[in-house]
């Protein structure tokens, strides 16, 4: 299984979105080449989105002493 086959986490897929932007910025890029850069890059912002979305929930539940898991609720003053 390649690199590109498995999920890469949050900081890789960062990472190569990054490298692809800088590419795509030079300018120096031929056509067909950057639409595939534009593909991959599109797929990880999905895979960086993804991520972030999946924390944002891990971050906002909150164990009860009962074990019961609820929504954290910021209270506005």
């Amino acid at each position: 299984m390649t690199k590109e086959e498995k999920e890469l986490s949050f900081e890789e897929s960062l990472t190569s979105l990054e490298a692809i932007v800088k590419k795509l910025e030079t300018g120096e890029v031929p056509l067909d080449d950057a639409i595939g850069e534009f593909t991959k890059a599109t797929k990880l912002a999905a895979n960086c989105d993804k991520k972030l979305k999946n924390a944002e929930e891990a971050i906002t539940k909150l164990v009860k002493e009962n074990g019961e898991t609820t929504d954290f609720q910021v209270e506005e003053q």
